[in-house]
């Protein structure tokens, strides 16, 4: 183990790890026993040296305020003065303020738009065919004269008000409707007053392609007339009828064709 000059057992042959001094070399002469550093713990110049740091007095090898090492001159900087407090934060510099966007220009006012054309009138429709049903006294009258089967016990009906229906179809059929028999035909005597001379399928009308009608009679009880004449029209044929026909059935009863509805 290689001694310091000042006489510290060193673990480096080079530099004493004690006191620091340099081990060989032009070296001090050796200090006499009275003049070697202190023994290691302890600090070089003996106690109540001050730190050299913090001031406070030694009592051994490290101060114990800071840590000062006494014998290798170690440790912590002197601190050139008290420690200097923060500066305060600095407030941030203001924002430039975004100048303010222009006000969107009025929009142009519209312009009034074109008042509508005023719309076509529909073309007049194609008139309807109506059949108006009443209660005739002097085609009754022409039954009675005629001496009918059960002509005398058939009574004019006091009251039988107008019946208006309108044609629409290929056929309309002209009877009295019965459960039993199944038939529910579109100009229905049954209707109070019901017409007791009728037949079930009395007569029937035929929608022609060109707009007009025809009339057949297929087989009834009490025939079937036309405008007045006593003499009915045969029966299974088609007899052309237009506006204003009159076509009479049963007991009272006439049905008279019109274009338009009108009586």
């Amino acid at each position: 183990m290689a001694i310091c000059p000042s006489g510290h057992s060193s673990g480096t042959d080079d530099y004493c790890d004690v006191c620091g001094q340099r081990i060989g070399g032009d070296a001090s002469p050796a200090s006499t026993p009275s003049e070697a550093a202190p023994a290691a713990g302890q600090p070089a110049g003996g106690k109540g040296v001050p730190c050299p740091d913090c001031g406070t007095p030694s009592t051994d090898r490290f101060c114990e305020e800071c840590g000062y090492d006494f014998a290798t001159g170690g440790g912590r900087p002197t601190p050139s003065g008290p420690p200097q407090p923060l500066p305060p934060p600095q407030p941030a510099p203001p924002q430039p303020t975004p100048p303010a966007e222009p006000s969107p220009a009025p929009a142009p006012a519209a312009e009034p738009s074109p008042a509508p054309a005023a719309a076509a009138e529909p073309a007049p429709q194609e008139a309807e065919w109506v059949a108006i049903v009443n209660a005739d006294r002097e085609y009754y009258d022409t039954v009675i004269a005629g001496g009918g089967p059960d002509s005398k016990d058939i009574p004019f009906p006091p009251y039988c008000p107008e019946r208006r229906i309108p044609l629409t179809g290929k056929q309309i059929r002209i009877g009295r409707r019965s459960v039993s028999r199944g038939t529910n035909p579109e100009i229905d005597l049954q209707e109070p007053p019901a017409d007791p001379g009728v037949s079930h399928v009395h007569a029937v009308l035929l929608a022609k392609p060109d707009g007009t009608w025809t009339l057949v009679d297929p087989g009834s009880t009490n025939r079937t007339c036309l405008n007045g004449a006593t003499e009915p029209i045969p029966l299974n044929v088609e007899v052309p009828v237009g506006d204003g026909d009159r076509i009479h059935v049963g007991a009272w009863t006439t049905i008279t064709l019109s274009k338009g509805g009108k009586a």
